[in-house]
């Protein structure tokens, strides 16, 4: 029988080469579309800028979740504000503050570059607004940055009032639930702060009273990546996390945040294991702050 040694060590060598050549096209297609999508969010922080809004925030969920060893899709948000139409939305209904401020996503879906917003429509659903003056101002402030790139707005087909919000209640001030909720926050490893939005102190410059409301924003990359892996568009208002806390009318407060499992059900239909552990695990985290 012919010997097979250097059949087999040929097909071998065969296998390797076409092994590095896919990884090589693969390494230079991800690197393409990632590219994409800088380019884009470029694009939408130039708009920001010329439109004279105020950047709160630019998160990289992509980058911040592979510096943890997860890998996702690439994706930026942009959170970007206008005080006096967040004032303005708020004198109607506080709890839009879990909506507010603007949010511009710049992501890659299925190896698609696609650009997603929440607009004007997105919020009168949710939070039951109705002042079209002020709608209209919101759409108008948004449009002047989104129109630069091929953007969509976010999905309202199966929108409700109050669809996917987490609700709890405390007895604790504004301010007391503030201080417990971001030290017991902070205290998790794998947590990064991004800030947060008095819009109370907003509203005062603009000679509006609004009951006490401070929106917090943080998140976790690597659960935030594994949770975003394949549901990307979710990182328009899942990702980061945002708390609402506004005081109730008895001087306690209440505490408001996005059910990750039913906005992914809204964006793909469905949603999975981490979106679910997920919103257990924060419930039980902020109840725990709410207690103490």
């Amino acid at each position: 029988m012919k010997d097979l040694k250097p059949l087999i060590q040929h097909f071998l060598r065969s296998l390797f080469a076409a092994a590095f050549v896919f990884t090589g096209v693969s390494q230079a297609y991800a690197s393409s579309t990632q590219a994409a999508v800088d380019k884009n969010f470029a694009a939408v922080e130039r708009a920001v800028n010329d439109a004279g809004l105020i950047t709160i925030v630019s998160i990289d969920h992509a980058r911040l979740a592979a510096e943890e060893g997860v890998e996702m899709p690439p994706s930026r948000v942009q959170i970007f504000s206008d005080p006096g139409i967040n004032t303005a939305i708020l004198s109607e209904n506080v709890r839009a503050g879990l909506d507010l401020p603007f949010r511009v996503l710049s992501y890659a879906q299925d190896g698609t570059v696609k650009d997603i917003y929440t607009d004007a429509e997105f919020l009168k659903i949710r939070h039951g607004l109705n002042n079209q003056k002020t709608l209209d101002s919101y759409r108008a402030r948004l449009n002047a940055v989104v129109r630069g790139v091929s953007a969509i707005a976010a999905p309202t087909q199966e929108l409700t009032a109050d669809f996917g919000i987490i609700e709890l209640n405390s007895s604790l001030s504004v301010g007391e639930a503030v201080s417990n909720l971001t030290e017991i926050v902070m205290a998790q490893d794998d947590t990064v702060w991004f800030g947060e939005i008095n819009f109370t102190n907003e509203a005062s410059k603009h000679d509006v009273t609004l009951p006490e409301a401070v929106l917090l924003l943080f998140g976790g990359p690597a659960p935030g990546g594994v949770a975003m892996a394949d549901f990307p568009s979710i990182g328009l208002d899942a990702f980061c996390q945002k708390l609402l806390v506004y005081a109730d009318e008895n001087g306690g407060s209440v505490v408001i945040f996005n059910d990750i499992a039913a906005l992914a059900e809204l964006h793909y239909g469905s949603s999975a294991k981490p979106h679910q552990a997920l919103n257990e695990q924060l419930t039980a985290t902020f109840k725990k702050a709410l207690e103490q």
